[in-house]
């Protein structure tokens, strides 16, 4: 027996920035799950910036996006027909096949969520991959100390967000923001609690930097590149860290960026510079899932979502993440 249902595709790799003739949608039929499979229906999807390199053919630390296939990413959905004894129907499931309204789903694949502790969304978010990405930034590779001063871009989004939150929740002595917006930056001072914050088109990131952080940064948490690691490199303290988690600035550009002009710094201060991949840190998963679980409960983290209905539009919430639209997380909710 088959089951109809609706994916996007990827049906070319972009050049620069997507547009929409680089996705399409399309009726497709799944097979009824087999032997340690689950059938799911998604109810809602996550968007992330990472997705846009998976669209380009080079090799990176996943496989790229197949043409002609469904694209993949974070979702949440309720199990309709389970072929493996761990899942009931009913279950609420977490997995990475999103991009479409139902999908076939390994059990292995597949990890069972309590929604009675957050809701379902939350498992996109604050308590999945962003978190996990957050604190492992932090943690395991700015090394985070007590009495650091912390600098964070893109702080109003999904991860930046929870960067915040966490450092200041770790014992950070003053924590300071970038965003693209007045409306975020209010955001991040009134309802955050961030030190300072600053909108990035007011003035070179570097001036305003000298502005908010006058003694200097012992951290800083790079979901942007560009100028802002420029900016960042030229106010770090001696034997500052720097954790490199995106550089959204430049993921739609179509030629080769130069690095920043300041690198050297990086020998004269004795820092420390590391990219990092959430994927290789899951053992600090537990760990993260119990603090952040009671920072939920006595509201030391909070979270904020940015919603687009319909899985028809979920190539809109990809280029609206890129445009800076979203305020927290970015999901797509589908619609039966």
């Amino acid at each position: 027996m088959t089951f109809v249902t609706r994916e996007i595709q990827l049906a070319s790799r972009p050049a620069g920035w997507p547009t929409h003739d680089d996705f399409r949608l399309v009726e497709t039929e799944l097979p009824d799950p087999g032997p340690g499979q689950l059938l799911v229906r998604n109810t809602v999807m996550s968007v992330d910036p990472y997705m846009r390199g998976r669209m380009n053919a080079g090799k990176s630390y996943v496989p790229p996006f197949a043409v002609d296939a469904p694209l993949e990413g974070g979702a949440v959905g309720e199990v309709i027909k389970s072929s493996d004894d761990a899942f009931t129907v009913g279950d609420m499931v977490v997995h990475d096949y999103g991009w479409r309204e139902h999908a076939v789903v390994d059990a292995v694949r597949a990890t069972s969520i309590d929604t009675g502790r957050a809701p379902a969304s939350a498992y996109l978010g604050v308590l999945g991959m962003t978190g996990l990405t957050a604190y492992t930034g932090l943690v395991r590779v700015a090394e985070l100390e007590p009495g650091d001063i912390v600098f964070v871009s893109g702080a109003a989004g999904a991860v930046g967000s929870a960067v915040g939150q966490i450092a200041q929740n770790l014992g950070a002595a003053r924590v300071i923001g970038s965003a693209g917006s007045p409306a975020k930056v209010r955001y991040l001072l009134d309802e955050l609690g961030f030190d300072a914050a600053f909108d990035y088109h007011d003035g070179p990131v570097a001036e305003q930097l000298a502005r908010h952080a006058p003694q200097g940064i012992d951290v800083y948490f790079d979901n942007v590149g560009g100028k802002h690691l420029e900016g960042a490199l030229t106010h770090m303290r001696d034997f500052g860290r720097l954790a490199l988690c995106g550089s959204i600035a430049s993921y739609n550009d179509d030629s080769a960026i130069h690095g920043p002009r300041n690198l050297g710094l990086a020998i004269v201060r004795r820092l420390k510079l590391q990219g990092f991949i959430v994927y290789d840190n899951d053992d600090l998963a537990g760990e993260f899932q119990a603090r952040a679980a009671e920072w939920l409960a006595n509201g030391r983290l909070t979270y904020q979502e940015t919603y687009v209905d319909g899985l028809e539009n979920a190539v809109d919430a990809l280029l609206d993440v890129f445009r800076g639209a979203n305020l927290g997380k970015m999901l797509v909710r589908l619609a039966h």
